[in-house]
């Protein structure tokens, strides 16, 4: 009896250890009871490092080749090597005119730090404003490629802008670089990766907005967050050594701070890749070890990057932050049960359902108590966005009309279909969505499931990284079938994810032989496509703003402060240099706010409400638009004259309303006409068949 007793005594004390030591002796013995594999022959190491270096070197080389057709194509479409400075800067459109203009502020101070010093502290571009233009505006890619210029010693081999485009354009090619080796990783051949290469260039027009704004916080972000994308798929692998998990945790911390430094957004985004990881970990379909070492990422870059943003209050109140906190929360008060038990079952229910109420309450908790910007223009714009709420307001119903921020057009599908990517995406994503609920509901009910998956078993469903995959780009296409804009971040993930389902022997097991008998394989639509742009000869010519900058630069005092449309200013601060009362960025309400009192220009209102408003910021010299003066829109009620009859009440178009109309004629059109009383106010000094330039009078005569 004695015997006995020592192994369930022994058994019972091994009961009362925690749950980690469990874990712990758990791999321990696993690792003792697993045989050592057999070394590979000599010729079958050889045929592996060979594919692995004709596939490491396939993708650099469409990284390279691709940055350098950006490069040709920009040169053919700007001739920028034959232009002047002035010409060239005035491509850069809109906030990307912003952006530039902070790296040129950079260039000439004397000082890295007094650069910095300039621009944390700036009031020389908005008029009546110091702002903090490096956090506001996310400017650390500008303070980076200012270091690497004058670091490098480029100053004396290369300009200015070319040294700028050129870094945009090669984190372009590691951009392409990254969906190629995600690509490869999933699927296990590099022609997948070659074939997602093909299919973004093709769609190039639905995967990026590098030809439209070189300098967009996308452009510098994106990359990044493709190698993050990148490590967290060789991460996520079953089979992975541990040298590799190692190397891909490192690159996944790096990429995810870096991510985070360049873009404001960018916690957004981060955090429906964490709702992806909270399903893939509640489905149990990986080990909750992995995914809460990517939690602890985020956490590590949110602080990181709240201390090196100036303290960004808006990195604590961001539902990232309180999801992963929610999420390790919910861990600790998790109890271990039997998995395919009713109770095991119900605990997962619980657990999804604490978590979702933590994350709520954690964030309503943090936004109470953290003093912070809240951007409200952006909550009201969703409420009528999604028909919660009705509005009059000039700035939601201009952003409302806005083509980026409406659902996509039937063109957008037609294109995809076109180069054949959306038939092949709809039918991989099918597929890996069923074997995914079929892995789902077998672990749900306890079956248990091979740890190693072969060919013969015919289970896409069971690998953990391409589940991940499929949750991320369903939550990302829900919302780029809302807003279009964010086609730039789905379309890319259509395209990684279609070219691995296409290269997939797991995929196409029974499909693939009767799909390459009867569709044309969209590599043979490349070249051809490609050369064609190459070839054509096109031509940026805009000479009306070009001599509407060069007469500021002659004529204008230094000291003057210019009012017109948020997208000519941002051109003027980047082209002049003269201080302008609005500018084209959409994240901060006073500016918004002053964008569209600016834009009373184009109402009917009168010439003294116009001076009262211009004087208020201190303008002295007000360009007025033909374009936007005589535009005639394509959309109804979405021309920028509508909106602001609308928000002024001037004219009512809603059904049941009255129509009322102003007293005063359009402000545009009477300025131009030179007769009392707005002479007494404006005194043209300008003018050419796209602009006209008025002088703010100080001192006015009332003669009529």
């Amino acid at each position: 009896m004695a015997e006995e007793e020592g192994p369930t005594v022994e058994l019972r004390q091994r009961r009362k250890l925690k749950s980690s030591e469990n874990k712990e002796s758990a791999k321990e013995e696993k690792i003792r009871d697993t045989p050592m594999p057999e070394r590979a022959p000599k010729h079958v190491l050889f045929q592996r490092f060979a594919k692995i270096f004709i596939g490491c070197l396939a993708a650099v080389t469409s990284g390279m080749m691709y940055a350098l057709y950006l490069s040709a194509y920009h040169e053919r479409k700007f001739w920028f090597s034959n232009r002047q400075e002035l010409e060239r800067e005035i491509t850069f459109q809109g906030d990307s005119a912003i952006y530039y203009s902070y790296y040129k502020d950079m260039l000439k101070a004397p000082s890295f730090e007094r650069g910095v010093y300039e621009l944390t502290h700036n009031n020389k571009t908005v008029s009546l404003k110091t702002i903090n233009a490096v956090q506001q505006m996310s400017l650390y890619p500008e303070l980076i490629a200012s270091v690497l210029y004058q670091a490098t010693g480029s100053n004396e081999i290369i300009e200015p802008v070319y040294f700028y485009i050129g870094i945009v354009f090669g984190l372009q090619g590691i951009y392409v670089t990254a969906l190629f080796v995600t690509s490869w990783l999933m699927s296990g051949t590099w022609l997948a990766g070659m074939l997602t290469v093909a299919w973004f260039i093709i769609n190039r027009v639905d995967t990026t907005r590098i030809e439209y704004s070189i300098p967009l916080r996308e452009n510098w972000a994106l990359p990044y967050f493709a190698c993050q994308i990148a490590a967290l798929t060789g991460y996520l692998k079953s089979n992975l050594n541990t040298y590799g998990e190692r190397f891909c945790y490192l690159l996944m911390s790096a990429s995810t701070y870096t991510f985070m430094m360049m873009w404001e957004y960018s916690h957004y985004l981060l955090f429906l890749q964490a709702i992806s990881l909270f399903l893939l970990d509640s489905f149990s379909l990986e080990q909750s070890e992995k995914v809460h070492e990517v939690y602890k990422i985020y956490i590590f870059s949110l602080f990181l990057g709240y201390l090196l943003q100036f303290e960004n209050s808006a990195l604590l109140v961001s539902p990232l932050l309180s999801l992963v906190v929610a999420l390790m929360l919910a861990k600790c008060l998790q109890l271990n049960v039997k998995k395919g038990t009713f109770i095991a079952k119900i605990m997962k229910v619980i657990n999804f359902y604490l978590v979702c109420t933590l994350t709520v309450t954690l964030n309503i908790i943090m936004k109470m108590f953290v003093p912070h910007k809240e951007n409200g223009h952006m909550l009201k714009f969703l409420e009528v966005k999604f028909g919660l709420n009705m509005t009059k307001n000039f700035t939601m119903n201009w952003l409302l009309c806005q083509e980026s921020l409406q659902a996509p057009s039937q063109d957008f599908f037609l294109r995809l279909t076109q180069s054949s990517l959306l038939p092949f995406y709809v039918l991989v994503l099918i597929i890996c969505f069923l074997s995914m609920m079929q892995v789902i509901f077998r672990r749900i009910n306890g079956k248990s499931l091979k740890e190693t998956i072969t060919l013969e078993d015919g289970r896409i469903g069971g690998r953990p990284e391409i589940i991940y995959h499929v949750i991320h780009t369903i939550l990302l296409g829900s919302l780029a079938m809302v807003i279009e804009g964010l086609k730039y971040l789905w379309t890319p993930y259509v395209c990684m994810l279609a070219a691995f389902g296409v290269c997939s022997p797991e995929l196409w097991m029974t499909l693939f032989k009767w799909l390459r008998l009867r569709t044309v394989h969209p590599v043979l639509l490349f070249f051809p496509r490609l050369m064609t742009e190459l070839m054509e000869l096109q031509e940026f010519y805009d000479p009306d703003t070009v001599e509407l900058m060069t007469w500021i630069k002659r004529q204008a005092p230094v000291a003057a402060v210019f009012a017109g449309s948020p997208q000519l200013m941002g051109a003027i601060k980047l082209c002049t240099g003269w201080m302008v009362t609005s500018l084209p960025l959409y994240n901060d309400d006073d500016l918004l706010k002053r964008n569209e009192n600016i834009y009373q220009i184009y109402s009917k209102r009168s010439a003294e409400d116009i001076y009262k408003i211009l004087t208020s910021y201190k303008a002295n010299y007000l360009i007025v638009e033909d374009a936007i003066c005589n535009e005639v829109g394509t959309m109804r009620g979405c021309r920028v004259k509508d909106l602001l009859d609308i928000a002024n009440g001037h004219v009512v178009c809603e059904e049941g309303d009255k129509l009322t109309y102003s007293k005063y004629g359009r402000f545009c059109h009477e300025v131009k006409i030179n007769y009392s009383p707005y002479v007494n106010y404006f005194t043209r000094v300008y003018w050419n068949r796209s602009y006209f330039v008025y002088k703010i009078n100080t001192v006015i005569s009332f003669q009529s």
